[in-house]
């Protein structure tokens, strides 16, 4: 059985039973969902405290070590290398509850999130790397291509209620962390081309069906005749498991047709790992307006065209000389494509696209540093991008990911590792180093000054006043945190 489906799922999110939506939906059975909810319809619970009887007497929970209270801890850098281990899950042979089961050794974000995330691991894998730790970046590639074997993408995370979605295409920039270690291993290396293409083949599932008047198909958007690019989806229309109460609730004074919209928008900018932003409220301000799958995200097409070049190469090294050319001309299109559609000449900076409206997103964010990072942008560009970063995006403790002033937690005033990551590297590769080090340098010395406090490391950081808790979103900020050791690991590396 679907255990979402289920009355007693729903009876129990909606009872508010948990403070975290997530705690339920991440819930071990003793004996099965089928089993639990069986019980449940035969003794029906009378009020909250019979059903917390109920639930402890059918159900587990998942440990998180990584919050106990770590001794002898003084510094950053120790309190990452400490936490690796913490993070660290062994593989599963069979799924528990909701948690699919891996064949290798994985690492978590922490907190709440105590399963694999897909872009997370890969800012994770950069203070691995730092670490030496190369085995366990090759684990999670492996992971990768098991789930993608088994879904035909990377899900979200490692939950069945995940599965249907992805989030931004990060396997190639992994596959390219690794290839300096491996690249005499030819097995290895057929093994990850073909996980990349399968990928590729996801995200473009549907394309050879668009015409002039068909014009989008799951995750592929034909813009006009000489553009396709990409767009976030989610192949379900109703609430998120994980967030079930807070879905409903939202959707409750909306039509039937309007509800499965706003569903399946919401789960899209899930699949995005920006939820949730201005960039995906049509007001700009309200969750209840969103409208992910009609925006063309610059960030998406930018990983897209790594992943295509990334195929490209492995294929010329694989002796597969006419993929390798198919692969090299379907990144330049992308490449030419993003520079066309997504840049504006007036200010001089990358934006998301508007479908509906046919015109570029007013939002200014941090995705617009992904051309930097994945190398899309001239010399011009990214000197009118490092301005704009200099003189709008840079507060006190870094980066602000948008600079739209909502409720949402990718919004100003919160800042966020992997963008701080995207922008100094991209920054480097361009030549822009003095801005590239005063973010790094901004972060770390917010990040030490709130470990002192704290002593933990958290998923965000209010940058703009960075002596006050980062807030907005769904939940409490929570602590680990897999990419802020992993990038602030890098940016401790990069001053050496």
């Amino acid at each position: 059985m679907k255990f979402e489906c289920s009355t007693l799922f729903i009876d129990v999110q909606k009872s508010a039973l948990f403070k975290d939506s997530k705690t339920f939906a991440d819930a071990i059975p003793n004996v099965s969902w089928q089993h639990a909810e069986e019980g449940y319809l035969a003794c029906k619970p009378k009020n909250k405290a019979e059903l917390t009887r109920f639930i402890a007497s059918q159900f587990s929970f998942a440990a998180n070590c990584e919050l106990d209270e770590l001794h002898g801890i003084e510094s950053v850098q120790d309190y990452i290398t400490a936490l690796w281990t913490r993070l660290q899950r062994p593989a599963m042979t069979q799924d528990e509850g909701s948690l699919l089961a891996l064949p290798h050794s994985y690492i978590v974000p922490g907190g709440r999130f105590n399963e694999i995330y897909y872009w997370d691991s890969y800012f994770t894998a950069l203070g691995l790397e730092d670490r030496g730790d190369i085995e366990q970046i090759e684990a999670m590639v492996d992971n990768f291509i098991d789930l993608i074997a088994r879904f035909d993408c990377v899900p979200n995370g490692n939950r069945l209620y995940y599965t249907s979605r992805s989030q931004p295409p990060v396997l190639s920039l992994m596959v390219e962390m690794l290839l300096p270690y491996k690249k005499q291993d030819h097995e290895w290396l057929l093994k990850v081309t073909n996980a990349m293409k399968a990928e590729h083949d996801f995200w473009h599932k549907g394309e050879a069906l668009l015409n002039a008047k068909y014009t989008s198909h799951k995750r592929v958007v034909r813009v006009n005749e000489a553009v396709i690019l990409n767009r976030f989806w989610d192949d379900n229309a109703t609430p998120r498991p994980e967030s079930y109460k807070e879905d409903v609730q939202l959707a409750a004074q909306l039509s039937e047709p309007e509800k499965g919209h706003f569903y399946r928008n919401i789960r899209a900018a899930c699949e995005s790992g920006w939820d949730f932003s201005a960039r995906w409220l049509d007001d700009g301000v309200n969750l209840s307006t969103i409208n992910t799958t009609n925006r063309i995200p610059i960030d998406l097409n930018c990983l897209l065209y790594k992943l295509e070049t990334m195929i490209s190469t492995c294929c010329s090294a694989l002796g597969e000389r006419n993929l390798s050319a198919e692969f090299e001309m379907r990144a330049l299109q992308r490449k030419l494509a993003i520079n066309e559609l997504l840049w504006c000449d007036t200010s001089r900076f990358y934006f998301d696209f508007d479908l509906p409206c046919e015109q570029l997103s007013p939002v200014l964010s941090l995705a617009s540093c992904v051309p930097l990072f994945t190398g899309i942008c001239d010399a011009t560009q990214a000197k009118y991008i490092a301005d704009r970063l200099a003189s709008d995006f840079l507060k006190e403790g870094g980066l602000v990911s948008c600079l739209s002033e909502t409720e949402e937690q990718w919004d100003s005033p919160n800042g966020w590792a992997p963008q701080q990551w995207f922008a100094v590297k991209g920054l480097l590769d361009y030549g822009h180093n003095a801005l590239a080090d005063k973010i790094r340098l901004r972060w770390i010395t917010m990040i030490e000054m709130d470990f002192k406090s704290r002593g933990c490391l958290l998923e965000k950081y209010n940058v703009v006043s960075p002596n006050q808790t980062a807030g907005g979103g769904e939940y409490q900020v929570q602590q680990g945190f897999g990419w802020t050791n992993g990038v602030t690991s890098r940016f401790y590396n990069l001053s050496k």
